[in-house]
């Protein structure tokens, strides 16, 4: 089914737009509120009527009163071209199917064309959009792959979602050990209102007692009905038996009579029958009689006439011959016709032999092999000759053009290669500008050590301040000590402690060594040796620099460019040059080629002409000509040959015709006729006159034949009454009349013993007693005795019967009295509408339960029977999607949903895999779909800006998916112009608010 043009009258925004020439690949581009989605609901009210005011479903009135509606024609495989038109009418509107034989018909053709597809299963399978992708991301955990399998089912999340529901609303009336369920609620009052109960029943003593003893008196009274209602169908009985008792015994005693009869066979209406063939077979003797005589008096005329029978034998044979003389007259004018076409073709005989000048006799020439196979071969050797001659000229001209070009490109090597700079001239400009990087590494060298030289004196400079510091807090430290030990020094010596005296001489000794010695002076002497050793690497570095100085690195490096730029050219040249080199030798190879067809073409013309006897010098200028003279002059030949066989012909069929004549004539005429046509007439009254005597005989013959086949006709009539007579007889089993009479009048009796029977059998068969009822009634003899009996047992029964409804009348009342009287009673009615809606409630979780359970089975089926085709194929798609990253997908082993195996056999459930990659697996599985378990239905595949969320590679990739969909017609609607370079333009249908073009 293909779409071939969209006509809107009138549908939302569009008006009076027509869209033609749709491809099997056709895309709609267009901004927002241009019409994308206008056009495909317009397809789908078309096809599957519009939306009614009770849907929720968009209706796209148009808004400016235009016409409502449009039409579409489409290409079905089956029934040709077909325009389907739907205009407002009734709720979905009316439409009108034309096919292009002329046949018309409305909803039901048009279900009839779209194989009864319905517009959901058509929106789930073939039209899908941006929500379809949408769901996928709102869905957590199992959900998402239990909306794959649905979408794998159904096309839609439907069957996910029904699922949900039957689950939702079973676990909302019952569940196992749930509290809030209402089966559960009502369960639990339901225990709760029976234990009240019982404690209520024991507060009402005798109340079981009452109840037990108004159960047994119902039993009794049902068995006393039962009792009663048998005696009243067998007094019922006996009653019919008294009507029908002397029938029944008429019955037996004529079963018995026509038992004694016997069972002899006797025909029907046998006494009548024979009686009738008595009266038909007498006058038949009268009749024979007469008609014999009149055959006599016939066949005594007959004898009297007598014609030339000989002649009349001879008659075919001699009319023959006379035919055949206008014959004669015809042949002598085709021989004088023969005789002028043989000169003629004397004529053109001669003519042929002037251009072909063959030194052959005509007989030679005839048997030169001109079959089909060889004229095959001669034309086949003409046309490759000027086949060749023309491939000659287009080698030439190659020749020429693949010479030229080829000197061409030998130039210009030549000149890349004057322009190009000598390899020692190019190695020292390379050299010059390895310097210049070498320079530039220079530059940065001497930065780094003024950097460094710089950080040196400021390092130094700090550390001279910190060390002053340090320096003169040590000399306060020291300082303040030395006092204490001079203190120290002068106490020992004023009261004679050496100890004390040695100790503070030696402290104040130590203190003055410390504050004598200078802690910078090896740091100092490090920083003037990096001091100086940078100040020498400064300055080598501006030697080198100097070095560097004069050099034009941009011009060299420009130079370098150039040369670069002419070495690429001459690569490229030489390469294009040996590639033309390659092309010349080619159309040389193709000269000696066409040089050894052009021989072996020679030579097959050679040994064709030999052996044709064609000469050489003609074979080589114009072979198939004097092929074609040479079949002209065999065909003229044969046509001689034939001309001359057919004169021979004519003169020996005249011969014969005047031959038969004359004999003819000699033998019925006496008479020598010389001419034909005299001898012919005479014939031919002869022959007449002889006729006129057989037609008198054949009268009176037939007239003698039919007195003969009457006579005939009335012995056969008198033989068959006869015969029929006998059969009664034999029927009757006798020989003689007397005893077939005898037997007729005991048939008449039996007869009549059966009317009567029959009579009692009609009478018998309206009463209700059956047979076997019947037997046992003709065995009793007192039946007004037992009739009594049977009234006098109704009585009794009848007034028990009463007794115990009295009794049971007083039970219920005194039950009635005490379930009034309080609680009890209440309870009980409570408990019994709280058991009516437990059932209630119960029934309604049945039902969902048994449709989750048949939903269940009817997947478990779709995953057994028809899910692995459609898998194979989803597997297929999602191979090629990923970049052979994902290569199969596999059904759950229990319940909905999907595993997917990644090309190292890593398996995934459909909510572990990235976004991107779920989407390109629900894009398998509904292409999937739409080419496997409804490959029948060929619908177009309609598809709103499903794809916005795929990277240019994923992008690309199901776009080349699309496009290998053969058999489905793809209509692409898209609002993003980084698409439209994926598509020819001339697929490409633009809309402009409302307006659509081709942009080509």
């Amino acid at each position: 089914m293909k779409i071939q043009e969209i006509h809107i009258y009138g549908f939302g925004q569009l008006n009076n737009t027509v869209i033609k020439d749709l491809s099997d690949f056709q895309v709609f581009y267009g901004e927002n509120e241009a019409g994308k989605s206008t056009i495909m609901a317009f397809i789908h009210g078309i096809l599957f009527g519009f939306p009614t005011k009770q849907t929720s479903e968009l209706r796209y009135v148009p808004k400016n009163g235009s016409n409502y509606g449009g039409k579409l024609r489409i290409c079905f495989d089956d029934f040709g071209i077909a325009t389907i038109e739907r205009i407002r009418g009734k709720a979905s509107g009316d439409v009108t199917v034309t096919l292009e034989d002329g046949t018309t018909g409305d909803e039901e053709l048009l279900k009839q064309l779209l194989g009864n597809m319905d517009k959901g299963l058509f929106q789930a399978i073939f039209s899908f959009n941006l929500h379809g992708l949408q769901n996928i991301h709102q869905m957590k955990g199992d959900e998402l792959g239990k909306f794959l399998f649905s979408t794998g089912t159904l096309g839609t999340e439907r069957l996910a979602k029904t699922e949900a529901e039957l689950q939702k609303e079973l676990e909302a009336r019952f569940k196992p050990s749930g509290k809030k369920p209402v089966v559960n609620e009502k369960l639990k009052a339901l225990h709760e209102l029976s234990s009240d109960l019982k404690k209520a029943a024991a507060k009402n003593q005798g109340y079981v007692a009452l109840v037990s003893d108004k159960e047994r008196i119902y039993k009794e009274i049902e068995d006393i009905s039962h009792t009663l209602q048998d005696v009243k169908s067998e007094v019922e009985k006996l009653n019919e038996w008294q009507k029908i008792h002397s029938l029944v015994k008429e019955e037996r005693w004529i079963h018995t009579e026509i038992k004694l009869l016997g069972e002899n066979t006797f025909p029907a209406r046998g006494i009548e029958r024979i009686e009738k063939l008595n009266q038909l077979i007498y006058p038949y003797n009268a009749q024979i009689s007469s008609l014999l005589e009149r055959i006599t008096q016939l066949k005594k005329e007959v004898a009297v006439i007598q014609p030339e029978t000989q002649l009349l034998a001879d008659e075919s044979q001699l009319l023959s011959a006379l035919d055949q003389i206008p014959i004669y007259e015809q042949l002598t004018l085709e021989k004088q016709q023969y005789e002028l076409k043989l000169a003629d073709l004397e004529e053109r005989i001669s003519i042929i032999n002037e251009k072909l000048h063959l030194p052959l006799r005509e007989e030679e020439v005839l048997t030169i092999n001109t079959n089909i196979y060889m004229k095959n071969q001669v034309e086949q050797a003409a046309r490759k000759k000027q086949k060749l001659l023309e491939v000659k000229q287009d080698l030439e001209e190659k020749f020429r053009e693949e010479k030229n070009s080829l000197e061409e490109l030998e130039r210009k090597v030549s000149f890349a290669e004057t322009h190009m700079i000598p390899a020692h001239e190019r190695a020292r400009l390379e050299q010059l500008i390895s310097e210049e990087n070498e320079k530039r590494k220079i530059e940065y060298e001497f930065k780094a050590v003024q950097d460094k030289k710089e950080y040196y004196h400021h390092t130094h400079e700090q550390d001279k301040k910190t060390l002053a510091a340090i320096n003169k807090q040590k000399q306060i430290q020291f300082l303040t000590i030395g006092v204490l030990l001079l203190f120290l020094s002068l106490y020992g010596l004023y009261t004679r402690q050496w100890i004390l005296l040695a100790f503070g001489v030696l402290g104040s000794l130590l203190i003055g060594f410390f504050l004598s010695k200078n802690h910078n002076r090896k740091n100092d002497t490090k920083i003037t040796q990096a001091l100086s050793q940078l100040l020498e690497d400064e300055k080598r570095l501006l030697q080198l620099l100097e070095r560097y100085k004069n050099s034009d690195i941009p011009a060299l490096q420009e130079k370098l460019k150039q040369d670069h730029y002419w070495k690429e050219q001459y690569q490229l040249l030489k390469i294009k040059l040996e590639q033309q080199q390659t092309q010349y030798e080619k159309v040389i190879r193709k000269f000696e080629e066409w040089e050894l067809e052009e021989a072996e073409n020679k030579e097959l013309i050679l040994k064709l002409s030999s052996e044709l006897r064609i000469p050489e010098y003609i074979a080589h200028s114009f072979f198939l000509e004097a092929f074609q003279l040479i079949e002209q002059y065999k065909l003229i030949g044969r046509e001689k040959k034939n001309s001359l066989a057919r004169l021979e012909h004519i003169n020996l069929e005249q011969a014969d015709i005047a031959e038969r004549i004359t004999s003819y004539a000699k033998q019925y005429l006496g008479d020598k006729v010389s001419d034909l046509s005299k001898a012919g007439y005479l014939l031919r009254n002869k022959l007449k006159d002889e006729h006129g005597k057989l037609i008198k005989i054949q009268e009176k013959q037939g007239k003698l034949d039919d007195l003969e086949a009457d006579l005939n006709q009335i012995k056969l009539e008198q033989a068959h009454l006869i015969t029929e007579k006998k059969k009664l007889l034999e029927e009757a089993n006798v020989e003689e009349e007397e005893a077939f009479y005898e037997l007729g009048k005991k048939f008449e009796a039996k007869l009549k013993l059966i009317e009567r029977l029959e009579d009692i059998s009609k009478q018998v068969q309206y009463s209700f007693l059956k047979e076997h009822e019947i037997e046992r009634l003709l065995q009793i003899h007192n039946v007004e005795e037992r009739l009594i009996h049977y009234q006098d047992e109704i009585e009794t029964l009848s007034s028990r019967l009463i007794e115990l409804q009295e009794r049971q009348a007083a039970a219920n009342y005194q039950i009635q009295i005490l379930e009034e009287g309080g609680t009890y009673s209440e309870l009980l009615h409570y408990y019994k509408q709280q058991k009516f809606e437990l059932e209630e409630a119960a029934k309604e979780w049945s039902v969902y339960s048994l449709a989750q359970t048949i939903l269940t089975k009817t997947v478990e089926k779709y995953k057994n029977v028809h899910l692995p085709r459609m898998l194979a194929k989803a597997e297929e798609y999602l191979y090629f999607l990923t970049d052979e990253q994902y290569e199969r997908i596999h059904l759950k082993q229990s319940g909905t949903g999907f595993l997917i195996e990644r090309s190292d056999h890593t398996l995934f459930e459909a909510n572990e895999l990235s976004q991107a990659t779920t989407e390109q697996v629900y894009v398998s599985i509904r292409l999937a779909l739409a080419t496997t378990l409804y490959e029948k239905y060929r619908f177009p595949i309609i598809i709103d800006d499903s794809f916005v969320n795929f990277d240019a590679n994923r992008t690309k990739k199901v776009l080349e998916l699309l496009t290998t969909l053969r058999t489905n017609q793809i209509l692409f609607f898209t609002c993003h112009t980084h698409l439209l370079p994926y598509f020819q333009t001339e697929n490409v249908q633009y809309l402009h608010k409302g307006n659509v073009e081709v942009i080509s």
